[in-house]
């Protein structure tokens, strides 16, 4: 019993000493709460996966009630920012130079061709440096010249199409690309928190010789692990509230899930993301080489490897089965479900007992490293 009430107080008391030197530390709350806000606000206002106002140039080589029917339809649309001429020639050094993304060009026989029942060429040149934002002015433009037909076969029929498609998307209606970013980079921003806070701040006893000091007193290699873990545990948490009100307070991301969820989710997340960050301190004992090595081994892959912004199943498939070990990449489609769907718990389970077992492999690691040596 005194040995258990022992090491509890040894707990403690390691447990209020590291918290003391982390309010005391700047460096401590600048990657907790500054660095977080920059990320959220980065995110969540200036990055945009929306591709929408599309600068594009309208070449209308004859003027006649049909063309200005198809152009007027371009105008209308909410994908495009449309510039309006006679001749392509005046658009090509503006594509060239970036201006715009794409020319759609209604040839001069159109009027001739649509009328008399063949099916008329429209021509769209588009940037090619751009890939995405190409195939996005191609097919869009496609569906602008789609849904006019369909408007006009309407209105000439005496009664409405037969079959008519409604779509319909869950989850996220107006397609923002702000509601699933702004969830994923909640997990961008504890990676940091929990990766990159606690190997610098353990790594920084190494260098000053304090970690050497604690080792030759009775405390264990457990107990030293779980009192460095447990203040910058509490860090993490709060890091993740406060960005959770921004979210939904501030960016306007739907919170469809339960509070529940959403900090079960984050505490098994921020094991695997602590147990790194002190793996990481004990094996470089070094503040510079531990950051290096956080932001390549933890946000590195959270950021690429995750499916925060890229398609995992559009990868190269050994790239594929690196990503199982990223624990990010169960936390950001978790926290995305919480936030757009809500408590989906057999997907939850599933990711908190991955992330659980990650963390426990970075644990033993990380207290084999830290044995406690005396003398």
């Amino acid at each position: 019993m005194s040995s258990s009430s022992g090491r509890m107080r040894r707990l403690l008391a390691l447990v209020r000493k590291e918290s003391f030197q982390a309010i005391r530390d700047p460096s401590s709350i600048l990657i907790a709460f500054v660095l977080p806000l920059i990320l959220l606000f980065l995110f969540g206002y200036g990055v945009s996966l929306d591709t929408t106002r599309t600068r594009i140039g309208l070449v209308t080589e004859e003027m006649t009630p049909l063309t200005q029917d198809l152009s007027a339809s371009f105008q209308a649309s909410r994908y495009f920012d449309v510039a309006i001429g006679r001749d392509r020639r005046l658009f090509e050094e503006d594509l060239v130079l970036g201006k715009l993304r794409g020319i759609v060009v209604i040839p001069a026989d159109f009027t001739t061709r649509y009328t008399a029942g063949n099916r008329p060429d429209i021509q769209v040149i588009v940037d090619g440096s751009e890939p995405n934002t190409a195939n996005f002015v191609q097919n869009y433009a496609q569906g602008t010249v789609a849904n006019w037909e369909r408007q006009r076969q309407a209105d000439v029929a005496s009664h409405s199409p037969a079959i008519s498609v409604e779509q319909r998307f869950w989850f996220n209606p107006e397609l923002t690309s702000r509601n699933f970013l702004v969830p994923g980079s909640i997990a961008i921003v504890m990676t940091l928190v929990g990766t990159l806070l606690t190997s610098l701040v353990v790594a920084r006893e190494w260098e000053r010789g304090t970690m050497e000091a604690m080792m030759a007193t009775p405390v264990t290699a457990v107990e030293l692990l779980a009192g460095k873990i447990l203040p910058y545990f509490l860090l993490g948490l709060t890091s993740m509230t406060l960005c959770v009100l921004l979210a939904v307070f501030l960016f306007g991301v739907p919170f469809r899930g339960s509070v529940a969820a959403l900090y079960a989710l984050s505490a098994a997340f921020l094991i695997p993301a602590l147990g790194q960050g002190l793996l990481i301190s004990t094996a470089t004992k070094n503040q510079f080489l531990a950051s290096q090595l956080a932001l390549i081994s933890a946000f590195l892959p959270a950021f690429l490897l995750s499916g925060f912004l890229f398609e995992i199943n559009s990868m190269p498939e050994v790239i594929q089965w690196i990503t199982f070990i990223v624990p990010a990449r169960y936390l950001i489609p978790s926290l995305q479900t919480v936030f757009l769907a809500g408590d989906i718990w057999p997907m939850f389970l599933q990711a908190i007992g991955v992330m659980l077992t990650i963390g426990a492999i970075m644990f033993v690691l990380a207290a084999r490293s830290t044995r406690k040596r005396i003398g």
